[in-house]
């Protein structure tokens, strides 16, 4: 059986009676102004009734575009970044564009180790995800957008960012629990050296300075459980322990429970536990856990629209997304002593 060929553009230009560039025009969406709508009538109906659907690689190609954004991740293991990349894949399918994900390689200053071994070449842009801007240099020229990541660029040409409110909303957690009567706050921190970290540590240690009599200690740790675990522990058997433990993550908030369990304390009776993120994991704790809700799946997406700006040749606007503080079980006043 013979092979049943795929109309052409060039059977659409004869279908319809013009030229080759002229249905180009019109099915690329450039015919206004150029093509009088008769005429764009008429190459779409052409079109239509020999089924032709235009050939997206090609096209690509011509167009010098792969169509294609990198999303660049600390750790697909997170719970986090699931979200942001649904919502940078939302947006991007709606434009025509994919998306793809890799991470940051450790201790390289770039994406150089990523899936590319020449972004410029091979994407249109990239989403880049909890990292400084120092460690885009091995992106060339690519047009990028930070999520996550501050403030970034040298003045006059700064590289567009999308962050979260994360000062606010750890301001927001100090409040809460200070309005319960806590004085002695631990914050067991998150160790990556991360702008969103920074920030969530020096907004809590101004709103503990601001507080008469507040003492706040401190306690580092990778994200996970073991090494919250053990970085709570320090906090909770110091001579004075704090009454409150402020996590800078929903899984630290995890091991900061363990911690307590391990040592007899009840939550939130003997010690109130606070989070960060507002990931699933937050409401399977029990007692669920009072954390800062961040929109994740908005980040991904706001991001995505930042960046497809940027390609059309558009500088946004720096965006901060808010947090929501969300009170659950796992904050009480403080027990009398």
């Amino acid at each position: 059986m013979p092979a049943i060929s795929r109309p052409t553009s060039k059977d659409v230009a004869q279908e319809a009676g013009v030229s080759q560039s002229t249905v180009s025009l019109v099915l690329g969406g450039k015919w206004s102004g150029r093509v009088s709508p008769a005429t764009a009538r008429s190459v779409r109906s052409a079109a239509a009734r020999l089924g032709y659907r235009p050939n997206q690689a090609a096209r690509n190609l011509r167009l010098g575009t792969t169509r294609t954004v990198l999303l660049m991740v600390p750790t697909l293991t997170a719970p986090f970044f699931g979200p942001v990349y649904t919502g940078a894949a939302r947006v991007a399918a709606r434009h025509g564009f994919g998306v793809v994900v890799s991470t940051w390689p450790d201790g390289a200053a770039g994406p150089a180790d990523g899936p590319f071994a020449a972004p410029d070449e091979a994407i249109d842009g990239v989403l880049a995800s909890s990292t400084a801007v120092e460690t885009l240099g091995e992106l060339g020229e690519t047009p990028v957008v930070m999520l996550d990541s501050g403030p970034a660029g040298p003045p006059g040409a700064p590289v567009p960012t999308v962050d979260f409110g994360v000062a606010d909303g750890m301001r927001a957690i100090a409040a809460h629990l200070t309005g319960l009567g806590h004085r002695r706050i631990g914050h067991v921190a998150a160790a990556p050296d991360q702008w969103t970290f920074h920030a969530r540590a020096d907004a809590l240690a101004e709103a503990v300075a601001d507080l008469p009599g507040g003492v706040l200690t401190r306690a580092g740790c990778a994200i996970d459980v073991a090494s919250a675990k053990g970085a709570a522990t320090r906090l909770l058997t110091a001579p004075e322990p704090p009454t409150a433990l402020v996590c800078d993550d929903d899984l630290i908030a995890a091991g900061a429970y363990k911690a307590a369990r391990a040592l007899r304390l009840d939550v939130p009776s003997d010690v109130s536990i606070t989070g960060f993120d507002d990931v699933l994991l937050a409401t399977a704790l029990e007692p669920e856990l009072t954390t800062v809700r961040l929109p994740a799946e908005e980040l991904g997406a706001q991001g995505m629209a930042a960046l497809l700006d940027l390609l059309d040749g558009r500088s946004p606007a720096p965006r901060v997304l808010p947090g929501e503080l969300v009170v659950r079980g796992s904050t009480a006043p403080p027990r009398a002593r």
